[in-house]
């Protein structure tokens, strides 16, 4: 039975980030899914187990038995473990994609100080802006070739609250039972492909900016088919 690819978004996004690869995937034969997790940040921490439950419910009418390979980009690296560990499904493979890593024992911060550090000026009554706008033209603007796209991700992204990056999110032992992966697309999640690396996992490198799947939807889905894929 062919495994369904889970594409799961960051949160601090919207599942529009996935949306070409899912295209490209679905035109060359593969089933694909892309939970919403747009609605996460509502209510009062921890979020992570509304993450999980998002991705549950977004792959729900998937018979149990249908092995599943887990997609995540960026931050939702982090709920990985978690998500994985609360499935029905078989889950056949991971792939991380230029996306934070989970602790090799949990819990793990979403944030690390550094970072709380740069976001506390930003929130506004508890809430953070939209995260293209934490930086400058300069760093937004390579993210993305095409103006129609921009305006789609740009308007889709959630205000999340600064607790959902001062929470902690377990992983699970055993998570890790079947084989991960990482593509990289460049700085500074370069850092995280070395540790991947050193946890013995196969590592394939697409350079571009951190958006680089609506890009390259196509060369990224080739790349996530190859990881999925390898023994």
């Amino acid at each position: 039975m062919q495994p369904i690819f889970v594409l799961v978004h960051s949160p601090s996004v919207g599942p529009s980030t996935w949306r070409p690869v899912a295209e490209r995937l679905t035109a060359a034969g593969h089933q694909v899914l892309v939970p919403s997790l747009l609605h996460v940040g509502a209510g009062s921490p921890p979020f992570w187990p509304r993450i999980v439950s998002a991705v549950r419910d977004g792959i729900r009418q998937v018979p149990a038995d249908n092995p599943v390979v887990l997609v995540a980009h960026s931050n939702a690296g982090l709920f990985l473990p978690a998500i994985s560990s609360s499935l029905d499904h078989p889950v056949t493979s991971s792939v991380f994609v230029d996306a934070a890593l989970p602790a090799r024992i949990g819990p793990t911060a979403v944030a690390s100080p550094e970072v709380l550090e740069f976001l506390d000026p930003m929130a506004v009554n508890g809430r953070l802006p939209r995260w293209t706008d934490w930086w400058d033209e300069a760093e937004v603007a390579p993210m993305f070739s095409d103006p129609t796209m921009r305006q789609t991700v740009i308007e889709e992204q959630p205000t999340l609250p600064l607790s959902y990056y001062r929470q902690r999110v377990p992983v699970p032992g055993g998570w890790d039972d079947h084989p991960c992966s990482y593509l990289l697309f460049g700085p500074p999640y370069d850092e995280f492909a070395a540790e991947a690396r050193e946890r013995g996992w196969r590592v394939a490198h697409l350079p571009g900016a951190h958006l680089h799947q609506i890009v390259d939807p196509a060369c990224t889905a080739r790349h996530l088919v190859e990881l999925a894929t390898a023994t």
